[in-house]
């Protein structure tokens, strides 16, 4: 046998032996997977200083020596909890701004009970954020805050800045914001006026169930959980594969009902009559036109995002008042451009530098 033919050999029988091994593993951490419990989330060491129905508010133990001056608000979008910019240690974006030096507090949700059903926008944009906010001037001492807004919690961002352009808010960070809702077009498909039934799922129903908002979510890429359980199953002789796996699957399932009140003025406000990208959105009374918006804003969305597609975000921009305002745009998806690898490497240091200049 010639030397050639010995080494391919060799190397068909290596693959081989990895692959038997690889079988081996699937059987055993399979076995693991179904056995173990849940991966712990959100470990950042943190405090609740404020709680009020729906809302709580960390603020997240200082880790590095000297702060900015100026504390960070995280606002989370309301369908879904904050540990997602928290997932474990090395891979939150939180502990990653707490060892930049900022002060970081965090605005999460709960799950509205049947008696809050009548929460509207005017409780989270006029209500809740500006509480926080004053909880967080008693807290470290310093009038301005920086707001740090996830998707549709970059939209009750977005509308509180443009009812106080005044202040205290000193900056003003979006990730995958949608402003022209015409474009977000599957959920436009669900909620075309000529077939939903708006108030009569909202007085029948009260709040927005989860699954509902899951399933919805989950018909943008009705093949994806399929692909990644196979995946899943591909790499489960692979710890770190898996461990991620378990992080993102857990997140994205883990959905909040939405106040039923709050989810007919989105319907009817955004969906239908798309008032934030015609400059006609009011809340409780007051206008909440961008053109009014005066902070610095950073405006990041993903080049794959099948959730707010570029379409319906780059429109912040051009609309915004602010003198100074950026828009980047990342590699990655809905939730890849803040969490994971791709986070780590595009969109974190960029929020560093962008906000550690305008934080002193």
């Amino acid at each position: 046998m010639t030397g050639a033919a010995q080494s391919t050999t060799a190397s068909a029988a290596d693959r081989i032996q990895t692959e038997v091994q690889r079988a081996i593993q699937r059987s055993i951490k399979g076995v693991e997977y179904f056995a173990s419990p849940a991966p712990v989330l959100g470990s950042t060491p943190k405090d609740v200083i404020h709680a009020r129905g729906t809302m709580k508010l960390y603020h997240y133990r200082p880790l590095a020596e000297e702060l900015y001056r100026v504390p960070v608000l995280i606002v989370m979008a309301t369908t879904n909890r904050g540990y997602i910019l928290d997932l474990a240690p090395g891979q939150s974006f939180v502990e990653f701004l707490l060892k930049r030096g900022f002060d970081v507090y965090m605005l999460d949700w709960t799950a509205p009970t049947p008696e809050e059903k009548g929460l509207r926008m005017e409780d989270y944009v006029l209500g809740f954020i500006p509480d926080c906010i004053r909880h967080i001037q008693q807290d470290c001492g310093e009038p301005d805050v920086s707001l740090v807004g996830y998707c549709f919690g970059g939209v009750l961002s977005l509308l509180y800045a443009s009812i106080f352009p005044d202040g205290p808010l000193k900056n003003l960070v979006c990730f995958t914001t949608p402003i022209d809702f015409r474009e977000m077009t599957l959920f436009q498909s669900f909620s075309d006026r000529r077939y939903f039934d708006v108030d009569r799922l909202v007085d029948g129903v009260g709040n927005m169930p989860p699954e509902m908002i899951f399933t919805s979510f989950e018909m943008l890429r009705p093949a994806t959980r399929t692909a990644g359980q196979v995946q899943l199953w591909d790499n489960i002789w692979n710890d770190e594969y898996v461990k991620s796996y378990r992080m993102f699957d857990r997140w994205a399932s883990d959905t909040l009902p939405l106040a039923g009140e709050y989810f007919r003025q989105i319907i009817r406000d955004l969906m239908w009559d798309n008032r934030l990208y015609n400059g006609t959105m009011s809340v409780g009374g007051h206008p909440a036109d961008l053109a009014r918006i005066k902070a610095p804003i950073l405006h990041a969305v993903a080049e794959h995002d099948h959730i707010v597609p570029y379409e319906a975000a780059k429109h912040l921009i051009a609309r915004a008042g602010s003198a100074d305002k950026e828009e980047v745009i990342l590699k990655g998806g809905h939730v890849s451009l803040v969490a994971g690898a791709n986070a780590v490497k595009r969109l974190w240091p960029k929020v560093d530098s962008w906000l550690s200049g305008r934080s002193l």
